[in-house]
């Protein structure tokens, strides 16, 4: 892959020119952001449309990240399960240890081409936060992160991480002091600040270009996945397997696969303490609870009352602990070319515990509800079928978190 197609943007003909996939998406917002999204929206093509721009991030990419990540044969987790063939895309091996860092670096770069020296960011499980905070040390721009006052306190090590790398962290106490108050907080920022500041969103969701820019940015798993795929095995896989929050580590590995319909997609939401219980944030499967609305600039599936109220959620992994979903993703659902499912917050703690003891990886807990995915599915397949699964982060952030739950 050259640096000048470092990201490819024509694997599909979403979004349309107004921000939609289908009927999700656009953008609902106050008018005074709609200058500043039509800024980034000229600023982004523009930069999609600059060699030296595509040039700058793969060399970022190349050299610092240490893209391309590899792609791991899970060889005796394989065996384990008695079924298909298990490969892992080593997200986890990025440069701050998780897929977010393709993000920060590609808007930390259109942040600074636009002019912008101050940057605000939102995080749940802190690795956007980290990988925006580095990325900002990086370009020597003036970091600010949202982050609940919950999310914090179980993210201790990447909340340290982040102040040491120079970032402001903002404590957000309001509602459930989680992801959904983290993105509330910095929109409420960008709204006050527009003219000097860039929200450095984190997922692929917010009103449009934002989950197109994110899903571009990320789309490097995908790009380099399928081609290591077919070396390796020398076929594409069966199934592409992602646990999905937001969504970005997904639509970043699914988007080089969309075109390819024998290739099965797999969405992994947390089920948090099952679906009956109410504590969970699974969106695609507690209909009784989600439907389409609008959430911080999109429209999307999201958990709500009858009244329209935005539900509480729950999950073990911080960064699945939100109650919508990428818009892309709701779309990709309606084609029927996409599917979703849930882990329980127990299934996931198992699935931690068995890729650490099998192949010697500690996956992060957002990452851990995919390998719980690939143990129930896995051994109902035939011994020569491929699952590739996006290993979005690796699992040090998460220790206190599994220290707390299964004890010494």
């Amino acid at each position: 892959m050259t640096d000048q197609m470092y990201i490819k943007t024509n694997v599909t003909n979403v979004p349309n020119e107004r921000g939609y996939y289908g009927e999700f998406g656009g953008r609902f917002v106050p008018e005074t952001i709609i200058p500043a999204l039509d800024e980034l929206e000229e600023a982004y093509a523009e930069a999609m449309a600059d060699p030296e721009f595509h040039q700058e991030l793969a060399y970022l990419q190349r050299t610092y990240t240490g893209r391309p990540t590899p792609i791991t044969h899970a060889k005796r987790l394989s065996e384990y399960l008695g079924g298909a063939q298990i490969y892992l895309k080593r997200e986890d091996l990025a440069h701050t240890g998780a897929h977010k860092i393709n993000n920060a670096l590609g808007q930390g770069l259109l942040a600074k081409r636009m002019g912008k020296k101050r940057i605000i960011a939102e995080t749940g499980a802190g690795q956007h936060g980290v990988g925006t905070a580095t990325a900002m040390a990086l370009l020597g721009l003036d970091c600010h992160v949202y982050m609940g006052s919950v999310d914090i306190a179980r993210q201790q090590p990447n909340v340290f991480r982040m102040k040491l790398l120079g970032a402001n962290v903002i404590p957000v106490e309001s509602g459930s002091k989680t992801l959904k108050d983290a993105i509330n907080e910095a929109m409420r920022d960008w709204v006050t600040n527009v003219e000097t500041t860039f929200y450095l969103l984190g997922s692929a969701l917010g009103p449009h270009p934002y989950p197109m820019i994110v899903r571009d940015f990320q789309s490097v798993i995908g790009t380099e996945a399928r081609e290591q795929i077919q070396e390796m095995t020398g076929r594409l896989p069966d199934v592409c397997m992602a646990c999905v929050g937001g969504g970005s580590n997904a639509i970043g590995l699914f988007h080089a696969f969309r075109d390819d319909e024998d290739v099965e997609l797999i969405g992994i939401e947390a089920g948090g303490h099952g679906i009956e219980s109410g504590e969970h944030a699974s969106r695609f499967s507690d209909f009784d609870i989600s439907r389409p609305g609008i959430l911080h600039g999109t429209r999307s599936y999201v958990m709500q009352n009858s009244d329209g109220q935005i539900m509480e959620t729950h999950s073990v992994s911080a960064g699945l602990d939100y109650p919508s979903v990428g818009p892309e993703h709701a779309h990709l659902r309606s084609l029927e070319r996409a599917f979703y499912t849930m882990a329980t917050d127990e299934e996931a703690l198992e699935a931690f515990q068995k890729l650490s003891k099998l192949e010697g990886i500690i996956p992060a807990l957002e990452s851990s509800h995919a390998v719980a995915e690939v143990i129930k599915r896995a051994p109902k397949m035939p011994k020569d079928s491929v699952i590739l699964v996006n290993l979005s982060g690796r699992g040090d952030k998460d220790l206190d978190t599994v220290i707390g739950i299964l004890g010494q």
